[in-house]
């Protein structure tokens, strides 16, 4: 398994992916027995279920999960660096209090993923299906979501710094109380939006989308 340090750059967006040794070894996924404070580094697991599986401040590092079931684990306070996680089950996972820098997310399921007061730092969402993802007063900078859906999630009072937003669904999602300035969701799909007028200060969007905030907001626009 090959894989390098990339830098994705789009105008003054940098995004550092993960830092993963060229060759990683194959673990068994039935081998991890999770307990608190436990670390798991250097590995690429494949083709197993982690799901229930509770603990505290696990700490992961260069590591790759693919095909990988976590459905409804509970790791609160878990801290992630380096990782990638392809074709993995993340539905109703309590990852609540985490720490996560440098990892990818790539063609997860991701219903009902727990970020509660996260820390997210150079993160991935790519192909992601992460409705009613919860992500209230987390703190996200150099993050990209692309070609994703977040319908539904909670960006409730979260501190968002330098995020890509691109061609992904974030209908109906709830950002009251978070500043999107300088956030653009031009390419973005949504009817709705759980949103004031003062956390839209900055950012950037469509001639279209200009139309629906109107109606979102119950304004007339009168012809002259």
């Amino acid at each position: 398994m090959t894989r390098e340090s990339r830098l994705t750059v789009t105008n003054e967006f940098k995004l550092a992916l993960p830092k993963l040794p060229r060759q990683l070894e194959a673990v068994p996924v039935e081998t991890l027995q999770l307990h608190d404070e436990q670390t798991i580094e250097q590995g690429l697991y494949e083709n197993g279920s982690l799901s229930g599986c509770e603990a505290n401040k696990v700490l992961l590092e260069k590591v790759h999960f693919k095909h990988v079931v976590f459905e409804d684990m509970a790791l609160p306070g878990v801290e992630i660096t380096d990782a990638i996680f392809e074709h993995c089950d993340l539905s109703n996972v309590n990852w609540s209090e985490a720490i996560i820098h440098r990892a990818t997310f790539l063609h997860c399921k991701m219903v009902g993923l727990d970020l509660l007061g996260s820390t997210l730092r150079n993160v991935r969402f790519s192909e992601c299906l992460a409705e009613y993802a919860t992500l209230r007063f987390a703190n996200l900078k150099q993050v990209e979501i692309e070609r994703s859906s977040f319908a539904h999630a909670d960006f409730y009072s979260a501190t968002l710094s330098k995020i890509r937003l691109e061609q992904s669904n974030i209908d109906k999602a709830q950002f009251s109380s978070t500043s999107l300035n300088g956030i653009d969701i031009s390419t973005c799909d949504f009817h709705n939006l759980g949103v004031t007028m003062e956390d839209l200060q900055g950012c950037i969007i469509s001639a279209p989308q200009a139309i629906l905030f109107t109606k979102i907001f119950g304004l007339v626009v009168k012809d002259e």
